[in-house]
């Protein structure tokens, strides 16, 4: 990811560069530069949990069921079915608040560009998100191959983080597009908990989680809870806080099981205007 951080970066600009006639913009830097943050303290999180576990990975595949030999059609089968198994953590992540609380950091601006992108929680090796890559090294594919095909889904993904681009015809069908992005991240009663895609949207056409954008209904963005912030690690503990202090407060197994990995709990109305 960080190899293609030019290509990032010169998206960014030719967007904020082109959102500037607007009347209403696009870009606030504070919140921009409260994205890179993020991103850098995503990396790093990352990096560490990759070396930490790779030699879990590694032993995991030794009960692999298929000998997959590399070739063209071994990555692309490995690219649709990470693709498959990543719209499931994605919705997962919607429905599931240990899950949530580490995604909640992703939908927590009021604004959609490409620097949204970079809006990523450092505690995704926590709440568990390489667990639902493990069938893929079980089936047989390497743990490296596995992990560049998450790395090329993450990467796609960059690119429907934007308001710039409208709607692309046929492509609609098939692919995750910047439109079907845009509902993902409304926080419109009609748009809340739609359109998991990675890179394609079939699978959200597959299992009835799928909107398409309506003209009548523009795309209000942010989470629904009333909670507005520019500081990185505020943005980044903010569901695990009310997790810890409902956790304090809980007086059975049954309610803290409901608190870790029941749904998401909404705290008020995304109604704070930014300046």
């Amino acid at each position: 990811m960080l190899a293609l951080s030019p290509v990032f970066v010169g998206f960014i600009a030719w967007e904020w560069l082109s959102s500037r006639r607007l009347t209403v913009g696009r870009y606030r830097w504070q919140d921009s530069a409260a994205n890179v943050v993020l991103a850098l303290m995503h990396q790093g999180s990352d990096m560490l949990a990759l070396l930490l576990l790779m030699p879990f990975f590694i032993w995991l595949y030794q009960f692999h069921l298929f000998t997959i030999e590399l070739n063209v059609y071994s990555v692309a089968l490995a690219f649709l079915l990470q693709d498959f198994l990543y719209y499931w953590f994605h919705r997962a992540s919607h429905h599931i608040r240990w899950l949530w609380a580490s995604h909640v950091t992703h939908h927590s601006s009021r604004l959609m560009n490409f620097s949204t992108a970079f809006r990523q929680s450092l505690t995704y090796p926590i709440s568990g998100m390489w667990l639902f890559w493990t069938p893929l090294i079980l089936l047989g594919f390497t743990p490296a191959l596995v992990f560049a095909v998450v790395a090329l889904n993450l990467a796609f993904q960059f690119f429907v983080h934007t308001q710039a681009v409208k709607k692309l015809g046929v492509l609609e069908w098939v692919f995750n597009t910047p439109s079907h992005h845009r509902v993902h991240h409304a926080c419109n009663p009609v748009y809340i908990n739609k359109n998991f895609a990675g890179v394609l949207i079939i699978w959200d056409r597959l299992f009835g989680s799928f909107v398409a954008e309506q003209d009548n209904e523009p795309c209000r963005y942010g989470i629904t809870d009333d909670f507005y912030s520019e500081n990185p690690l505020q943005i980044t503990f903010y569901e695990w806080r009310h997790m810890l202090n409902e956790i304090k407060a809980c007086r059975s197994w049954r309610q803290l099981v409901t608190i870790l990995f029941g749904e998401p709990v909404h705290y008020g109305t995304n109604d704070t205007k930014l300046d």
